[in-house]
This record gives structure tokens, C-alpha cells and sequence, in this order.
């Protein structure tokens, strides 16, 4: 929290001048493209790591499809998740969140730069709304990141909670590939008490194309995804000498 509170003090200089900027770009897609909306996403998302020291190193990036939609499934433990992932991810990727947390200054900003789904928890109908639109979206050639875990602890380490299978329904309608990705650290910018520079861990691994998961229940699949992630997170955290 204390990273947050400085990031948000240092950069007061820029709101005045960033937030219109990218709130003009959101307002007129007609007039931008994908491309130039999400660059600004990116810049700012610089600016804000290079305020408060955080570093993101991501490993895999070989391993995205090169063409075509795909779906990533992350663990999730912060509010630095979409932010870390973008910053590493070159192609211009969108993500649903929930609708109660997307209308603070800046998120708003964000989900609307890359035309993301605000996501109605309490409203199954929606729900089925936003699942059809994002597959058909995914399946038109678009990026999207989803958390299956649904939400986060506040300084819940590196641990996961269980995957729900309600996202993965989204892969198996779209029939398009799944990227797992592992964040490692990302609590620490802005979801724990920590202070100070942060170095943090995106791993991009290998796609689970629809031939590999067609055949599974949604709720085997999530457990599928969650066991590579978790797998991963073992054994980065081995390799550094560290415990989960």
C-alpha cells in the first residue's frame, strides 16, 4: 500500500496532463487505433514503474501464438496483475474486471483504452452476456487476460486460490488457445506493505491449443491451468532459494 500511495504522490505533476490525454483517446476510438491506444497504455504504465522502482522481468514470450486470438489465465495477486502483464506482452491484449472496482481514476482510464468488460459479480446474466462477447471477440483475433481465481487477498504472497471454472467456459466456447501465466512477486507493489523497489515475475507458458482441452469439463480444465501455474511458481521459487 505505501508503493501505491507514493506512485500517486510523485506522478500528481502528470494527472493533469496524462489523464485527459488518455481519457480523449478512449472517448474516440474512431479516431486511434488499437495500436496507438494501447502504446499510451504502456507509457504510463513506464512512468509509474520508473516512479516507484519496479522492475518486470517476464520469461516465455517465445511461447504466445504468433497469430490469431488467445486467451491468458494468470494467477492473480494484486492490482499490479494487468499491469505487469501488459507491460511485458507486446500485442495489444484487453481484460474483464469487476464492474464495482472499474471506476476509479486511472482504471477507468485503462479498461476503456483497450475497450475491456466491466463484469457484473452479483448479475449471472450479464455474465453469459460478457462470456459470449469476449469468445466471440477472442475468436475475431483478440487478446484478452482473465483471472480465474476471481479475486485476491491482500498480501496473499504467492499462493493461489482455487480456479473457477466460469472463464474457462469463454476457452471452450472460443475454441481458441490458452496461455497460463505465472506472476510471481506482483503483490508486492501494490497489494502488501512492502516499500521500496520491487522486482517482480511474468512467465508466459506454453499454450494448451483446442485440440488438447476440448474434451474437458470446464471445471477439470481450470484445474488443469491451475496445476501448470502452480507447478511453475514452485519451481521459480526453488531456483531463487525461496519458499512459498
Amino acid at each position: 500500500m505505501f508503493n501505491l500511495f507514493y506512485v500517486i504522490f510523485m506522478n500528481l505533476k502528470r494527472a493533469p496532463f496524462i489523464v485527459p490525454k488518455m481519457r480523449y483517446l478512449a472517448n474516440h476510438p474512431e479516431k486511434y487505433t488499437v495500436e496507438q491506444r494501447y502504446k499510451l497504455v504502456h507509457h504510463c504504465i513506464y512512468l509509474m514503474n520508473r516512479t516507484g522502482h519496479f522492475t518486470t522481468i517476464s520469461h516465455g514470450e517465445e511461447n504466445l501464438p504468433k497469430e490469431g486470438g488467445y486467451i491468458m489465465f494468470p494467477n492473480h495477486q494484486g492490482k499490479y496483475d494487468v499491469l505487469g502483464i501488459i507491460f511485458t506482452h507486446k500485442k495489444p491484449c484487453s481484460f474483464v474486471m469487476d464492474k464495482k472496482k472499474s471506476h476509479t481514476m486511472l482504471v477507468r482510464e485503462f479498461i476503456d483504452l483497450v475497450q475491456g468488460k466491466r463484469l457484473e459479480i452479483d448479475n449471472p446474466r450479464q455474465g453469459i452476456t460478457i462470456i459470449n462477447e469476449v469468445a466471440e471477440e477472442i475468436s475475431n483475433g483478440k487478446i484478452y487476460i482473465l483471472f480465474p481465481e476471481g479475486g485476491y487477498h491482500f498480501n496473499n504472497k504467492n499462493k493461489l486460490s482455487t480456479f473457477k471454472a466460469g472463464s474457462f467456459k469463454i476457452a471452450l466456447k472460443s475454441k481458441q488457445p490458452i496461455v497460463p501465466v505465472a506472476l510471481i512477486d506482483s503483490y508486492k507493489v501494490f497489494n502488501s506493505w512492502h516499500f521500496g523497489p520491487v522486482t517482480t515475475y511474468v512467465y508466459y507458458l506454453d499454450p494448451i491449443y483446442y485440440e488438447e482441452y476440448k474434451d474437458m469439463k470446464s471445471q477439470d480444465l481450470a484445474s488443469y491451468v491451475q496445476g501448470k501455474i502452480q507447478n511453475k511458481i514452485d519451481e521459480v521459487l526453488k531456483e531463487l532459494g525461496r519458499e512459498n
